[in-house]
């Protein structure tokens, strides 16, 4: 069971947190493969984050 303060803190976490929603769509062929090929990674996150990454480096 968590604390009053543990709550809030929680809370508070919760709200600098950033979020993303991507959509795949079922009418579309590219977007049926794009996003089995995303569920097929084991930490969908870190892939993405990955794939941000290297790009942000060919940029630079």
């Amino acid at each position: 069971m968590q604390t009053e303060a543990q709550r809030r803190a929680t809370s508070n976490y919760r709200k600098k947190v950033k979020q993303l929603t991507i959509r795949f769509y079922p009418n579309s062929d590219a977007d049926e493969e794009m996003y089995e090929w995303l569920k097929s990674q084991d930490n969908t996150t870190d892939y993405i984050k990955k794939l941000i990454s290297a790009d942000m480096q060919n940029i630079r």
